[in-house]
C-alpha cells in the first residue's frame, strides 16, 4: 500500500525519518513529500498568490517550497495520486487539545481528508527544556499504532491525531494506547515582553494548561499514547 508522508518541520528532520522507518517496517511503500523549510504552527495555510516549486531530492522523496497543505495537494494531484493514506509527522512536540487548529502537522491530514483520503497525524510530546533525541524509542510505538489504525475501516471525514509521550530514560514501562477525546482547553495566554525591542514572544507551557480527565492532554502527559478520532463533518 502506497503512503504519502509529510510533516510541518521540514523534509530533513529526524521525526520524519522515524515515520519513514515505521511505514517501511509495516511493509508499505512510502513517498515523502514534505516542506523544504520549517513550517510549524502554520495551520491550514495554502499558497495561492505565488508559484509552488517542487524539488526532487531522491527517488520517492520531494521537497515542496510551501506549506504542509501544499505538500498534500501536490502529492495527491501529481506526485503520489495512488497513495491510499496520508501520514503526517512525527512532529517535534505535541499537538494536543486545541493545538490541532494551529498545527501544520494536523492540517496536512485534514487537507487529505477534505479530498477523500484518510490520514493520521503523529506528534511527540517533549517536556520544556528537554532535547528530544529518543526517536529510536518512539518509532516502535508509532509503528504499533499505525498497524492498528491503517487496518481499520475509516468513514469519510474521519482522521486521527496521535500524541506519543515523553518518558524519562530510566522509565522502563511501555506506554498504553488510549483512545480518548480532544481536550477543549487551550494553552494559557502568556507572552514575554522584550522591552528593548518592544516585542512580545509567546510562551506556552503544557504543564500549566487545564486538563480534562481522560482527554488527550491528560493521557499523553501522564505517559501514555493518546489517539484521538477527529471529524470534519
Amino acid at each position: 500500500m502506497k503512503l504519502l508522508l509529510t510533516n510541518d518541520d521540514g523534509v530533513d528532520v529526524p521525526g520524519l525519518e522515524a515515520l519513514l522507518r515505521a511505514a517501511r517496517t509495516l511493509g508499505h511503500d512510502p513517498v515523502v513529500i514534505a516542506p523544504a523549510t520549517h513550517q510549524s504552527w502554520c495551520s491550514h495555510t495554502i499558497t495561492a498568490h505565488r508559484g509552488v516549486r517542487v524539488e526532487q531530492r531522491a527517488d520517492h522523496r520531494f521537497a515542496v517550497h510551501g506549506t504542509p497543505a501544499d505538500c498534500v495537494r501536490m502529492g495527491l494531484l501529481r506526485l503520489a495520486p495512488d497513495a491510499k493514506w496520508v501520514l503526517s509527522g512525527i512532529n517535534h512536540g505535541a499537538n494536543l487539545g486545541a493545538d490541532v487548529y494551529y498545527s501544520g502537522t494536523v492540517a496536512a491530514v485534514r487537507e487529505a481528508v477534505l479530498h477523500g483520503w484518510p490520514g493520521v497525524a503523529l506528534s511527540h510530546y517533549r517536556r520544556k527544556g528537554v532535547t528530544l533525541d529518543d526517536w529510536e524509542r518512539v518509532t516502535p510505538w508509532a509503528t504499533a499504532v499505525l498497524a492498528d489504525l491503517l487496518a481499520r475501516p475509516t468513514p469519510p471525514g474521519v482522521f486521527y491525531s496521535v500524541n506519543l509521550p515523553h518518558l524519562e530514560p530510566n522509565e522502563t514501562r511501555e506506554p498504553q494506547v488510549v483512545f480518548c477525546p480532544l481536550d477543549p482547553n487551550p494553552l494559557p495566554l502568556n507572552y514575554r515582553h522584550e522591552q528593548e525591542a518592544d516585542e512580545f514572544y509567546y510562551e506556552g507551557d503544557y504543564t500549566s494548561r487545564r486538563r480534562k480527565a481522560g482527554a488527550d492532554v491528560d493521557v499523553c502527559l501522564r505517559g501514555d499514547i493518546a489517539v484521538t478520532e477527529l471529524r470534519l463533518f
